[in-house]
């Protein structure tokens, strides 16, 4: 059985993780009294993403792998279709603001504003995929793993984080590959954390068509769909 092993690029968190929390006092209410203590909670900023010279969409995120978090998003709604439609992509000094510049489809750029799904997922989102669920084709694959791996890939994904451990508040998703390599993103919302660790793995240019991916709480439709898009052939929630 292959060994879980950390990518080499693999760079979750920074040290200091007050970029992405806040200290907060809180109360405790209890039969017989009230407790004060320190607590911390998430930081959910507006992430604004512009495309060719215009913003054409804004998250409520964590400011943490923009990059890969706007480069899944637009494979996932096929707006690009390989990160070779790629041409510059920079991130604002503030975190806040990611700009690309990158050959396009018209029609699924268009379709982002012309036929917006509110997603079903935590965070409520938005998608223009929605009808692709029925244009998907199954995925046809000899990729296949044991239960045993399964299950103690499952093991090591359910380790919680130190920023889950600070706020309990984020969920994570993980591609692990063939040969054992993961890759990793938490964020707020399911959706955005799906997208961060697809744009992680294929900054690096990996093989997607044999992995599997890991995500907490419920798989939505949408969801399911983008994993089709990007032929990921096993799903684990």
């Amino acid at each position: 059985m292959t060994n879980t092993l950390r990518s080499e690029n693999f760079s979750l968190f920074h040290e200091d993780l007050s970029d992405y929390t806040k200290e907060i006092i809180i109360e405790k209410f209890y039969e017989n009294g009230i407790e004060t203590a320190e607590d911390y909670v998430i930081k959910e900023d507006k992430i604004e993403f512009f495309l060719n010279g215009k913003r054409f969409l804004s998250v409520m995120s964590i400011a943490l792998h923009q990059d890969a978090h706007i480069i899944g998003f637009l494979l996932s709604e096929a707006v690009i279709s390989t990160i070779d439609d790629i041409k510059s992509l920079k991130i604002d000094e503030d975190g806040l603001k990611v700009y690309v510049e990158a050959n396009i489809s018209s029609i699924s750029y268009e379709n982002l504003f012309k036929q917006k799904t509110l997603t079903s997922g935590c965070c409520v989102g938005v998608t223009g995929n929605a009808e692709k669920t029925f244009d998907c084709a199954f995925i046809s694959t000899q990729y296949s793993l044991k239960s045993s791996e399964i299950l103690s890939y499952m093991s090591e994904f359910n380790k919680s984080s130190k920023l889950f451990d600070d706020t309990g508040c984020v969920h994570k998703a993980r591609i692990v590959l063939k040969d054992g390599t993961f890759f990793e993103a938490e964020d707020i919302g399911r959706h955005n954390a799906i997208d961060k660790v697809i744009g992680l793995v294929t900054l690096e240019r990996k093989n997607l068509k044999e992995s599997i991916l890991y995500v907490t709480g419920r798989l939505s439709n949408e969801m399911v769909v983008k994993c089709v898009m990007h032929k990921i052939p096993i799903v684990v929630s």
